[in-house]
């Protein structure tokens, strides 16, 4: 992983912890929330506060994370905003912590100008022992206090103040001044200077989970599913009708098309399709490259596609088809045919624009996976998984592509690739399914209108 680290594909935006003042809040909070503590004298951490290097020093990559539930986290900075969240078990962890961050941004800067920010992503279950116990996770509440308490205690003297107000006879209670003044000591004047962090509750209803070999949970859908990176069968009995796994590609499709999660690359508003389908023939090629054991060193985008020239047999169905729609695009070649069991369709789709459009990009990707670009993008945890299996070549050859391509305009990459214009016209109504369902379990293929249109089985 050296390539990564040396470029900031990997373990890059950790905020670097030095300070001895910030180390001893941190050591308050750790021992807040777990009974441990950390003897390094500098660290990193991510936006949640995990360590790798402290992970390495407990030995517990989840010391932050028990069980792979109810993240707890660390707050030393309103900067951590900015950090990836590593070890991530559910895809939706780092969105809410960093919209609790940016909510309460003002209020954070004061409290950690003092003191550490601890707290927990806090659900109704505590243990995912088997993959049924998901489907009990239906929201996700927040909690977080300084670890003296000061948020607490500061509500705690609101509230007194509140009561002091409205009393008739509480100019007399010399209990209650006594005890406002002794708060006041420690929070300061919360009339003027009011302390709260406003503690979010947010539903998971579709999400990514690490568990269980990688989970794509879909419940609050038209037509719900879940879609397993393993195999289908060792998950037992769930509480869903439909569960499929990478194997089922019509049946992907389709789940895709019912609920209006995905739209074709060469309709996309706002974007440069044939750059963007000719790149990801290029990442194709190299991975076709790696096999035969071609040197890429300092390969650039001529060298790429003279490789595509020469070696054009050897190239998988993938570019071939990805090539059809490219000429089709760019020069109204003839009109290619791409159902969903072509290795290439999934590499037409991104996306559409809802809510779930990351969680959907995850699973494109997933499906795509030589496109890895869009991998690193959209599924960091399988990005790295796969590069630690890919030839020297292959790795030094993508990590210089994303630091030149990626790292020096991240926003606008993404945007070039997943942004979306504003719709001028009227959103098309979503089909109903039939009395069967909307999923056929028989292998028939879905043929498609042109490479992009709408599934539909034959």
């Amino acid at each position: 992983m050296i390539h990564l680290i040396q470029r900031g594909l990997m373990f890059g935006n950790l905020i670097h912890v030095e300070s001895p003042a910030l180390i001893e809040r941190y050591n308050r909070a750790l021992m807040h929330l777990t009974q441990k503590q950390t003897k390094l004298t500098d660290f990193h951490i991510d936006i949640s506060g995990y360590s790798p290097e402290i992970g390495d020093e407990l030995g517990d990559p989840l010391y932050l994370n028990h069980a792979g539930v109810n993240r707890q986290f660390i707050l030393l900075s309103t900067d951590q905003k900015r950090s990836p969240l590593l070890n991530a078990k559910f895809s939706t962890s780092r969105s809410i912590l960093r919209h609790f961050i940016e909510e309460n941004e003002s209020e954070l800067f004061a409290l950690t100008a003092r003191d550490a920010v601890a707290g927990e992503l806090v659900n109704s279950v505590y243990s995912v022992d088997s993959p049924a116990r998901l489907f009990d996770i239906r929201k996700v509440r927040l909690e977080a206090d300084t670890t003296t308490g000061m948020v607490a205690e500061a509500q705690a003297l609101a509230d007194d103040v509140d009561r002091f107000m409205q009393e008739e006879d509480a100019w007399f209670d010399d209990v209650l001044i006594a005890d406002m003044i002794s708060k006041a000591k420690r929070t300061g004047d919360v009339t003027r200077n009011p302390i709260a962090l406003n503690l979010m509750e947010f539903e998971q209803r579709n999400f990514w989970t690490a568990h269980f070999g990688g989970l794509y949970v879909f419940q609050g859908m038209d037509h719900p599913a879940v879609i397993s990176s393993g195999d289908k069968s060792a998950l037992g009995k769930l509480p869903i009708k439909y569960v499929f796994d990478m194997k089922d590609r019509n049946q992907i499709a389709k789940f895709l098309e019912y609920n209006d999660l995905a739209e074709p690359i060469v309709k996309a508003r706002g974007i440069d399709a044939a750059a963007i389908l000719q790149q990801k023939m290029d990442f194709i090629v190299v991975d076709t490259a790696q096999e035969s054991g071609i040197d890429l060193t300092g390969a650039t985008r001529r060298d790429i596609r003279a490789l595509a020239r020469r070696h054009a047999s050897d190239l998988p169905e993938e570019f071939h088809g990805l090539a059809s729609l490219l000429r089709w695009a760019e020069e109204g070649g003839r009109w290619p045919r791409i159902t969903s069991d072509h290795p290439a369709y999934f590499y037409t789709l991104r996306s559409a624009d809802h809510e779930d459009r990351d969680l959907v990009n995850m699973l494109l990707s997933q499906l795509s996976p030589k496109d890895v670009r869009q991998l690193f993008i959209c599924h960091k945890e399988l990005f790295y998984q796969l590069y630690a299996g890919w030839h020297e070549t292959k790795k030094s050859y993508v990590a210089d592509f994303l630091d030149r391509e990626y790292q020096v305009d991240k926003a606008g990459a993404r945007d070039a690739l997943f942004g979306h214009e504003a719709q001028m016209e009227e959103p098309a109504r979503k089909r109903s399914g039939s009395k069967d369902g909307p999923w056929s379990v028989s292998n028939k293929k879905i043929a498609a209108v042109g490479p992009w249109g709408a599934v539909r089985g034959k």
